[in-house]
This record gives structure tokens, sequence and C-alpha cells, in this order.
């Protein structure tokens, strides 16, 4: 595509022209359309709620299932659909029942939050969280694969890892990390938040146990959209967080196939939490829709291009280095950068929000603190200069801030 292509369809997001958003890696903006369209399903349910729930919901749930699962590589009676990926990773971690004594394993990258609900499961079941160290800047994704394997022994009871890592964008290979889990006996459970539509996912061809995904970062869909992926062999394993109407199934009804509420028996135990507002859900055609006339190939394409900008435009300035391997292979759409060692992170981030209105990542790190640019279609070269430019001023002022 031109960059006019993309200028036009930039137009048909819902931007702030006076942000610079940085940050789809946390929460992306909605495309016009997919607004309309929740707004549009959330009117029905607020004018006539019962015909709403009861007579519309169903086909549209079964075809955003669909929807879903055609784009992720997965199928239908597989995809449990969640609020977000904290919710799903919890209902895995409340079900499983691991051998004690043994340990959780996982990377020295994983999201907080995700880590401190395996280290709760841990304390109640006898087990241990054990981390591997990644490599620091990997050049190829054999080096990941090796670290894992090393880390892997007759203790490990699970695998958990980041498709996609939060701090950096570091591609994880997934496949080639499940494949060896799988040799060894060890069950997987994939933390998939940045990968749809970021990464190019086909669940089919990735031997997991369990994988759970976002809709509302790369996607662009609404927020309250997630998935579950349940893996071949593990139909029988979750145990819904709730009891609600779908409790029990009717007599007789095939656990797997299509039930007269657009989802199955087994899934809807999971997913029915009673009265809720599932809209988001719905949107799932359009969002999806919406970046396949693009072209998905050609946004990851174009988000590669603004990431290398990027790489190119910020490497050494001001002491700015990357963490995030160059390779394909190994990053997409985000690019973190060292900061200087005593940097204050939150008040940097406050700073670059309050003086320039640029919203992007910042964070502190083990490694030290990081600031990450995530680049989508809309995502310009100008919007990269302008924080270029903020944290020159920044620090030509000697208003870094510093711990």
């Amino acid at each position: 595509m031109a960059d006019t292509d993309w200028a036009g369809a930039r137009e048909q997001m819902l931007l702030d022209p006076t942000v610079v958003n940085l940050n789809t890696g946390s929460g992306g903006p909605l495309p016009r359309r997919v607004f309309e369209r929740v707004t549009a399903l959330r009117s029905r349910l607020a004018h006539e709620p019962m015909d709403f729930l009861l007579r519309d919901v169903p086909p549209l749930l079964w075809r955003a299932r669909e929807s879903m699962a055609a784009f992720v590589g997965s199928e239908p009676h597989r995809l449990a659909l969640t609020t977000n990926v904290t919710v799903a990773v919890n209902l895995v971690a409340s079900s499983l029942r691991l051998d004690a004594p043994g340990e959780i394993l996982m990377s020295d990258h994983e999201y907080a939050p995700m880590r401190w609900c395996w280290e709760r499961v841990a304390r109640e079941q006898g087990l241990t969280v054990r981390t591997f160290r990644l490599p620091e800047m990997p050049g190829d994704p054999q080096e990941i694969v090796d670290a894992a394997v090393a880390a892997m022994d007759s203790r490990t009871r699970l695998l958990f890892f980041s498709h996609v890592v939060s701090p950096t964008g570091l591609v994880m290979p997934a496949a080639e990390l499940c494949e060896q889990a799988r040799r060894r006996s060890v069950p997987t459970m994939i933390d998939g938040a940045h990968a749809p539509a970021f990464t190019a996912l086909d669940l089919a061809a990735l031997p997991c146990d369990f994988y759970a995904g976002s809709g509302h970062k790369w996607l662009l869909a609404p927020t309250g959209v997630g998935f579950l992926h349940i893996g071949a062999g593990q139909e029988e394993t979750l145990r819904p967080s709730q009891v609600s109407w779908a409790h029990h199934p009717p007599a007789g009804s095939p656990l797997d196939e299509r039930d007269r509420f657009g989802s199955t028996p087994r899934l809807r135990r999971l997913e029915c939490e009673g009265t809720r507002d599932i809209c988001p859900w719905l949107t799932l055609p359009e969002a999806i829709g919406f970046q396949a006339e693009l072209g998905h190939d050609r946004i990851r394409s174009r988000m590669r291009e603004t990431t290398d900008y990027a790489r190119h435009r910020l490497t050494g300035w001001y002491g700015l280095e990357p963490a995030t391997p160059a390779s394909p292979d190994l990053s997409g759409g985000m690019v973190a950068f060292r900061l200087p060692g005593d940097t204050d992170a939150d008040a940097l981030r406050r700073g670059l929000w309050e003086r320039f209105r640029i919203e992007s990542a910042v964070a502190e790190h083990p490694d030290g603190p990081l600031i990450r640019v995530s680049s989508h279609f809309y995502t310009t070269e100008a919007e990269i200069d302008c924080l270029a430019e903020a944290l020159k001023e920044l620090q030509d002022r000697g208003s870094t801030p510093r711990k």
C-alpha cells in the first residue's frame, strides 16, 4: 500500500488528534465501524433486553465464535470466549491439578499478574515456580528453545510462557517450545495476549494444551474480548469458575456440538455467568473483517516498516539501545529500548504524557528501565519523530526524570 492508502486507512480509526499513540500493545483504539457496531448492539440490548439476549444473541454469538476460530486457526468447539487473557489463564490455573512436589516453569519475562497467578497455584498445590532466563538479544529462535529445554527436568509439571513477550515484543518460538514440552509429557499454557493480529497465528499448527488470547490489542476489538483455545485431550480438564444456568446441560446433548445458545454445552458452562453484556464478543466479525479488507499480511508488513523506522531513529538517541532483536523471526510491531539505568520510569511516562501527549509504555524491568514503541498500520513515522524530539527536549533541558 502507498503512504496515501495508509493515511486513508488511518482516517477509519477513532484516534484523538491531540495524542501520539505509541501503545497499541497495552490497548488498541477502535475502528469506527467496530465502535458503531458495538454501540448499535448495546442500544438494542438497552431497548429490549430479553428479545436481544434470547433471540438475537445466539446466531450472532456463533458467528463471532466461528470468525475468531477461523482467524486464529482453531475450531469453534475449542474456543471459549472470555473477557481477557487474565480470565482465561486464571480459569486454567484454577482447574489444573498438578502432581506435587514439582515445578511450574516459565521465562523470566512473564507478565507480573500471570506470574502471581501461578505462584498462588504453587502455594496451594505444594509446588514451586521456577524461571529460566531468556537470552538477552537472541539471534536465532533456537537459543530460546535451548534455554527452555535446559531448564526442563523430571520435576517440571507445566511450561507457561508468553507467545509475544510484553516488555520487549520478543516473539517466542511457540511451536518448538510446545513440541519440546510434549516430548517430555509436560503440559503447556501460552499467554497469547499480544499474538492475535500481531502474528499470523495458527493454533492448528501449535501443539499446546491451552492458549489464551486478547482481542483488545492488535485486533482492535472492544475491551472485553478474549478467548481460551482448549487443546485436544484437555476437554474434561476445565472447571467453570462459576455455577450458572449452563451447569447442567440438557440430557443427551452432545457436549461439543452447537446448541441453541450460540455455543456448545461444554463451552457454555465456561462462558455463562448469568446476565451480562457480551456485545464486545459479537463485534469480532467486524474487527476481523476490517483488517482483512486492508490485508493482514500488508498490515504486518507496515507494522514492521514503522518498527524498523523506530529502531533506526532511536538507537543511540540519548543513550537508547534496542532491547528487541531485529530478526523477523523474533520480532514484529513492537520494539523496546533500554533507558539509562538511573531513569525514573514512572516519572518519564508522566513527563511524556503531561508535556507532549505521547502515550508510550515505560516500565521498570529487572534488567533496567525500558521504553516500548508499538506500531500498528495507523502509526506514522512523524509520530516516532515526535517521541524522539520529546526525549531530546527532556534531556537537553536537564529534566529527564532520574531516580
